[in-house]
């Protein structure tokens, strides 16, 4: 494992993945990660749905514009939140939790020498509703993003993100 702000700054979207298998340690490892994240008043509304059968990470890959690597991945994982659990004053608390767990997730995965990448579900009424004819999520859960995870295909650059031009500090 690498030191937190090496991740951090390695980190990239990985979509070619190579065939070997991902360890149900490393899926703990990831999940554990994605729920050490912090939410809103603690509440957790966080769900996640570990997809590693073949025919399904496929079925998923043909109903997901943006989510074709599935096909490649041995093991994609659905972040989702429980909007039962919110207030009316919390409405969307749930997208930043659940965004703060794939984060987390995605620099797990990147920190254990593995590809992953966000695909996103939520806005989408037809991803998420193919998320959820795969999956058997009910409705008071919300997928937000589906995040296929594998050994990386190839390199894959990191771009480099800093933009000192959008800092402003104490006034815009």
């Amino acid at each position: 494992m690498r030191d937190t702000l090496t991740v951090i700054s390695q980190r990239k979207s990985v979509r070619h993945f190579t065939d070997r298998e991902i360890s149900d340690g490393q899926v703990e490892v990831l999940l554990r990660a994605a729920m050490a994240a912090p939410s809103a008043k603690n509440k957790q509304v966080w769900e996640f749905v570990v997809i590693n059968e073949r025919s399904e990470l496929d079925r998923l890959a043909t109903l997901l514009p943006y989510a074709k690597m599935l096909s490649q991945a041995p093991v994609a994982i659905v972040i989702c939140g429980d909007v039962s659990k919110n207030t009316e004053e919390s409405e969307l608390n749930w997208v930043a939790d659940c965004s703060a767990a794939a984060e987390n997730l995605l620099l797990a995965a990147e920190s254990l020498g593995l590809g992953a990448v966000w695909t996103a579900a939520f806005p989408y009424a037809d991803r998420m509703d193919a998320v959820r004819q795969i999956t058997g999520i009910p409705e008071h859960i919300v997928p937000l993003c589906v995040v296929p995870v594998g050994h990386p295909g190839k390199d894959e650059p990191v771009k480099d993100k800093w933009h000192p031009e959008k800092i402003h500090y104490n006034q815009w």
